[in-house]
């Protein structure tokens, strides 16, 4: 049998984590000298406190080998296969790590670490791929074949609303920060060839910016594989996500629409009021 493993930046809800018997491996997080797991002893909500009282942003951490060893070690000792989804390795070493409790357990060969050069739902979507070719009948080769001509197709990108947390953690300077947030601009943050980049910049208040978002991204979303797209985001208001939803729905264009709420990795370091459409772009034939 072929089993799915990822880690928790993957940011798939506890309902899809059911619906397909997906296996998470939590990262750590780490406040001061305090350490959580993330999505078990945390809340996103529990950051943005700490972060607001001690002006910090927190780190984190991928889990020990012994964790990945004990996770993987009884469907190895059964004789199944795993399929284990990591965020991009320029972001982490989850799946450097993964590597090596398959070594540990002398099982390369039937232990096969995707990275997905993604993170929060842009894993997801490679996850929930493999578990849709797992109930077609799919080998493992072929999984995998499928899953890393998708990669460079998955689509990711998100609006920040506040410039703060970003600049606590290093990746903005305060006075951008300062002034970013005195202009009320909200950038877009692109993942590109598993890094992270800085797309288009919006000028208003948080709620006119998402619905501008999405209108930008509805000529790509009409490209889009139709099977899913993802709203995923940091807490915004429900309404929000309600309008926004309703908004894709209108297309007329996905089989289903996913919300997930971001784990406490993406949301240490974007804050609240983050929110991102997902989805895979449509293959298209190669030009003879």
């Amino acid at each position: 049998m072929i089993r799915i493993f990822s880690d928790s930046t993957s940011d798939l809800s506890p309902e899809l984590v059911e619906r397909y018997q997906i296996h998470i491996l939590p990262l750590n997080v780490n406040l001061d000298e305090e350490t959580y797991i993330d999505g078990k002893t945390i809340t996103p909500e529990e950051i943005y406190v700490w972060s607001d009282q001690t002006k910090k942003t927190p780190k984190t951490s991928v889990f020990p080998v012994s964790s990945a060893v004990s996770a993987f070690k009884p469907f190895i000792l059964a004789g199944d296969e795993l399929i284990c989804f990591a965020i991009s390795e320029s972001m982490s070493a989850s799946a450097q790590v993964m590597r090596m409790a398959a070594k540990e357990l002398h099982a390369e060969d039937r232990i096969h670490v995707v990275d997905s050069a993604n993170l929060s739902t842009g894993i997801a979507l490679l996850v929930l791929t493999a578990a849709d070719l797992i109930a077609q009948g799919a080998d493992m080769a072929e999984i995998l074949r499928v899953i890393e001509a998708k990669k460079p197709l998955v689509r990711s990108s998100f609006v920040v609303d506040t410039l703060t947390f970003l600049h606590r953690g290093g990746r903005c300077s305060g006075a951008a920060a300062l002034v970013g947030n005195i202009l009320k601009l909200h950038p877009t943050i692109i993942v590109r060839n598993g890094k992270m980049e800085v797309g288009k910049k919006y000028h208003s208040g948080i709620y006119n910016v998402l619905k501008h978002y999405e209108k930008d991204l509805e000529p790509d979303l009409l490209n889009a594989e139709p099977r899913r797209v993802f709203i995923t985001h940091s807490g915004c208001k429900a309404e929000w996500v309600d309008e926004l939803r309703a908004s894709l729905a209108s297309l007329n264009y996905f089989d289903e629409i996913l919300e997930t709420r971001a784990g406490c990795v993406v949301s240490s370091h974007c804050g609240p009021n983050t929110l991102g459409i997902l989805y895979i772009e449509k293959e298209h034939p190669a030009v003879q």
